[in-house]
């Protein structure tokens, strides 16, 4: 196996471990509206996420980072292409942090229920165009013999892209969901139980219909295996919520997620970007990656850092881990 292939698998784990935890903190950031019924109740749902919201985000500027030292035209390509929908979750990202921090700084019900709002559509956003752009980049799009991206916004908004969109808005707001009733206490984890269950019913069917088609289009045996792990444990987490067995729930909740995430770089492997005017045009681990010098280095570093910077969200997160509930807000 080339240094290439590697870094394309761990570009792959860095996206898989940030669809895995900001997909449930983007689910929670929904939830604000469909579940809180009261200022105090968004309380909890926010302070649920408070505490590890932003080391979510550390996943996506490592993927980005990553793309753009191993692969960087696949990273010119993508962020030329995809400018205005990843500006307008980067532009999203930036409003939500400001929303978390500016929510409390007055007591004013007007500006705390503006800053909420903010909160809501800067989850539910991202969250879906996130599903839009990696269904393009598994699908294909218009790359000419330059490598360069050709088409318009309104190329990236066929009905396989808008299918993507809608899973993962569902699926974040499902594994938001499960994660609400394994962090909180009292009625507001009753309603995240009941509401979980509904949500993971309309994601089973959304998600299977992408995943189909994701594997009727360019799917092989490694592809097909990850389906099946991702319908089996989105089936596990509907069965252990129903139990009330949340841990249970949100672990085969992220597992549906990863194995997701997985099978969309399954199929896309060994392309980066394929071309739907030429497949020989596409952009490949071969032909996108950078010199072989650069990937050593990059593996390093990657393997003396990564290592720290796990142990220090991990520690976060169990430092965090005990249930809140509207109890513990004060009026």
């Amino acid at each position: 196996m080339h240094l290439h292939d590697v870094w394309f698998i761990l570009i792959a784990v860095l996206w898989i471990g940030y669809f895995f935890l900001e997909g449930f903190d983007f689910g929670v950031g929904v939830l604000t509206k469909a579940l809180a019924r009261d200022e105090r109740e968004r309380r909890v749902l926010i302070n649920t996420i408070g505490p590890v919201w932003d080391g979510n985000e550390v996943w996506l500027l490592t993927a980005g980072g990553a793309t753009f030292a191993a692969f960087p035209a696949w990273y010119a390509t993508l962020f030329s292409g995809f400018y205005l929908p990843l500006l307008i979750i980067l532009v999203c990202l930036i409003v939500r942090g400001v929303a978390f921090e500016y929510r409390a700084k007055r007591s004013d019900e007007r500006w705390k229920r503006n800053w909420e709002h903010a909160i809501f559509w800067t989850s539910l956003i991202p969250a879906f165009l996130w599903g839009v752009a990696f269904a393009n980049i598994v699908h294909g799009v218009k790359i000419n013999a330059a490598g360069d991206y050709a088409g318009t916004f309104f190329d990236l908004l066929h009905p396989y892209a808008l299918l993507g969109g809608f899973v993962t808005l569902s699926l974040f707001t499902f594994h938001g969901a499960v994660f609400v009733s394994l962090k909180t206490l009292g009625d507001i984890r009753e309603r995240g139980r009941a509401l979980a269950r509904w949500l993971g019913l309309f994601t089973a069917v959304v998600a299977l219909a992408f995943l189909i088609w994701t594997q009727a289009d360019g799917g092989d045996g490694w592809s097909l295996g990850a389906l099946v792990v991702a319908v089996l444990a989105l089936v596990a987490a509907l069965g252990f919520n129903q139990l009330g067995r949340e841990g249970w729930a949100f672990v085969c909740s992220g597992a549906t997620i990863v194995a997701a995430v997985a099978m969309l770089f399954l199929s896309l492997y060994p392309d980066v970007m394929p071309s739907s005017l030429n497949p020989a045009w596409s952009l490949t681990v071969t032909n996108a990656s950078s010199s072989a010098y650069t990937l050593k280095v990059m593996t390093w570093v990657a393997g003396v850092m990564t290592p720290l910077v796990l142990c220090y969200q991990g520690w976060t997160y169990w430092v965090f881990r005990r249930r809140i509930g509207v109890r513990n807000i004060p009026v």
